[in-house]
């Protein structure tokens, strides 16, 4: 009998970290797992092709984001930009506005300038170099290895949340999965797992077994093919294992918003690159010091109207008040109602546009500017409104 010993946060039978777990029982780990993929892999709509568009859109999408909420936008990006040339071609408006709602909307301005360096520099096809995917923008080690392997069957390994928390509990790592070392241990374990053939489809299995069974909280142990040889479940510790790494505190922001209106139409405001959701359309909104500028009266809001827009405002009202979190943000947006009142030199890079309620379906706003926007449009302009 082999004596247990810990070292570098696993628990090991005198062996390195990654071949505790891996050592003499690939053959039956791979074999039971894709068995178990066969039988219960969910059907979803990137899983029923190998092209490797359709795939990295997925992924993208994917990224910090449930299932559920990625398949009906993901069927919608595919029929307007059904190729990577018709993506290139798109405007980055368009791309943005089939994205709203996903969150995140980097990950779409970089989808974006990474469909036209492909038609520049590939001409249009997606490469299977693994340098080559990585210098594409939005593109890591995860995903250009999920790409790679699942469309062209390369032996490149996938670690990605789901994956961390099974390989973690495979080799009962009790260190923050995380930290630079663990991220050494579970990157190496990956690779050695991979088999010869079915290099995708067992990535993917990887992906699905710790996304419906090995999850969080409360996994799904007696469901598991692998739960014979998992030393997580032998030791009860499924509950410590992985380590939760401390999250950031959550911060409270408060801002406001100015619904601008004249004649009848809107003033929309293009967020600038070093702004939350740069590229997107929204009223002018910025930061507030204090819980209301009400006491403030015009001075303070048209100030900022001015400085963002170039544009001056008459007398303002409350129109409601927005709370939503972003990332580790929670936001108190107060809504106000104001007239156009005058025009002075706006600032340099300012984009501004004048829109009717029924057109703002046209350009791409955050969630909260769409909704400030619906109210806006449902309620009337120019009238006292209560939030």
């Amino acid at each position: 009998m082999v004596e247990s010993t810990k070292f570098s946060g696993c628990i090991l039978a005198n062996l390195p970290a990654h071949e505790s777990f891996v050592h003499g029982r690939r053959g039956s780990f791979r074999t039971k797992l894709l068995a178990w993929y066969r039988e219960h892999a969910r059907d979803l709509p990137w899983r029923k092709t190998h092209d490797a568009y359709r795939v990295w859109i997925s992924e993208v999408m994917l990224q910090q984001t449930q299932v559920a909420t990625v398949v009906p936008y993901f069927d919608r990006f595919l029929i307007a930009f059904p190729s990577i040339a018709d993506l290139a071609a798109a405007p980055e408006d368009q791309v943005l506005r089939l994205w709203e709602g996903l969150g995140y909307y980097r990950r779409a301005r970089q989808l974006h300038r990474a469909a036209r360096l492909i038609a520049e520099v590939h001409n249009g096809e997606f490469p299977r170099n693994p340098d080559d995917v990585r210098r594409l923008p939005g593109i890591g080690r995860y995903t250009a290895g999920a790409i790679l392997s699942i469309a062209f069957g390369a032996a490149e390994p996938i670690l990605e949340a789901n994956t961390v928390r099974l390989l973690a509990r495979l080799l009962a790592l009790r260190d923050d999965p995380t930290s630079g070392p663990s991220q050494k241990i579970l990157w190496r374990a990956a690779a050695d797992l991979l088999p010869r053939e079915n290099i995708g489809a067992f990535n993917q299995a990887l992906m699905e077994l710790g996304s419906q069974v090995c999850v969080p909280r409360e996994p799904r142990c007696p469901a598991c093919p692998v739960a014979a040889l998992c030393p997580t479940r032998k030791l009860g510790l499924q509950k410590v294992i992985p380590a939760t790494p401390p999250k950031p505190p959550i911060e409270d922001v408060k801002e406001a918003a100015i619904v601008v209106h004249r004649r009848g139409r809107l003033l929309l405001r293009r967020r600038q690159a070093t702004e939350r959701w740069a590229g997107m359309w929204d009223f002018p909104r910025f930061a507030i010091g204090q819980p209301s500028l009400a006491a403030e009266g015009n001075m303070a809001l048209s100030q900022q109207v001015r400085e963002l827009t170039g544009l001056s405002i008459g007398p303002v009202e409350h129109l409601t008040t927005i709370r939503h979190g972003v990332t580790r943000f929670r936001i108190t947006l107060d809504c106000y109602l104001a007239t156009a009142a005058g025009r002075c030199s706006a600032p340099d890079g300012a984009e501004i546009a004048w829109t009717s309620p029924g057109e703002l379906d046209e350009y791409a706003m955050s969630v909260t500017g769409r909704k400030l926007g619906g109210i806006v449009a449902t309620r009337g302009l120019g009238k006292k409104v209560k939030g």
